[in-house]
């Protein structure tokens, strides 16, 4: 069974009268959602006592739990310094997640601005190489590492760069951003068949199992000529890519992925689409 969810707090949870973070899982369950993903895209601030308060919520109420490592990682960087660093931050948002009961971290990837994309991925390879084994030490190993495919065309991330980082570790799972590849490829990823060419390579690459429980991120996004520019929400007519037709993949798929939903503040209105378009599909097969 396929999970939805919102990135981070939408104004949704302010409107109806919740202020604190241990009453998501209520929001969620009011709304009939089944997961959340925290954003640490600024930094990891939350403290233990915090993140365990959180975490018991969520486990009462049987919802589940993402957390987004901070936006500055940068595996690829051509500066040691800044791939320790990233090491650093990766173990920081390891421990959060593991006080919060959260399984998975998102991870972005770093950029090829400076290097060839074929230099950037092996510095990227050797630093995942190195924070898995920052985690073993650490016994964080059990948290799962989910890297992104990314938006913007310098970045690194397209979805054969991030299955290759998915296999430096046999529990990486990927984040297959499916606005990010549309946008990244100025919307050649917004119909039913590329999208089943996407599920098809990650079968192919990963194996069947990491295909069917892989994250995703899903959200319409506005793009230029250098790839993503804006998220935007389910309204928007103009841009891609439309969940529909995924959702008769899934169901296809035989799919358990976790979908988290990162429209610009409707986050729940747009992941709770998602799961009726789900729901419906599913219903068709019946």
């Amino acid at each position: 069974m396929v999970l939805f969810g919102p990135a981070g707090t939408p104004q949704g949870f302010y409107d109806r009268g919740y202020k604190k973070s241990v009453q998501l899982p209520d929001f969620l369950d009011e709304l009939g959602l089944d997961l959340f993903e925290y954003q640490c895209g600024n930094g990891v601030t939350v403290g233990e006592a915090t993140a365990r308060a959180i975490g018991k919520a969520f486990a009462e109420k049987g919802k589940q739990l993402s957390v987004h490592a901070p936006y500055f990682i940068s595996l690829s960087s051509v500066e040691p310094e800044k791939r320790d660093n990233s090491i650093g931050y990766i173990l920081k948002t390891a421990r959060a997640a593991h006080w919060m009961g959260a399984e998975r971290i998102v991870v972005h990837s770093g950029s090829c601005a400076k290097i060839s994309r074929e230099e950037a991925l092996a510095l990227a390879v050797e630093t995942l190489t190195h924070a898995v084994d920052a985690l073993k030490n650490e016994h964080l190993d059990h948290i799962v590492l989910c890297p992104e495919t990314m938006g913007k065309i310098n970045q690194l991330g397209t979805l054969d760069e991030v299955l290759t980082l998915c296999r430096v570790c046999d529990n990486f799972l990927p984040t297959v951003d499916f606005g990010h590849l549309n946008a990244r490829t100025l919307g050649g990823v917004n119909d039913k068949e590329a999208f089943r060419q996407v599920l098809d390579r990650v079968e192919n690459v990963l194996g069947e199992d990491r295909m069917r429980r892989m994250h995703v991120h899903f959200s319409k996004i506005q793009y230029t000529s250098g790839g993503e520019k804006k998220h935007l929400t389910f309204a928007d007519a103009e841009y891609g890519p439309e969940f529909e037709p995924l959702a008769d993949l899934l169901v296809q798929k035989n799919s358990s992925a976790h979908i988290i939903c990162e429209s610009d503040g409707t986050m729940d209105v747009d992941a709770l689409a998602m799961k009726t378009m789900y729901q419906n599909a599913l219903e068709a097969t019946l």
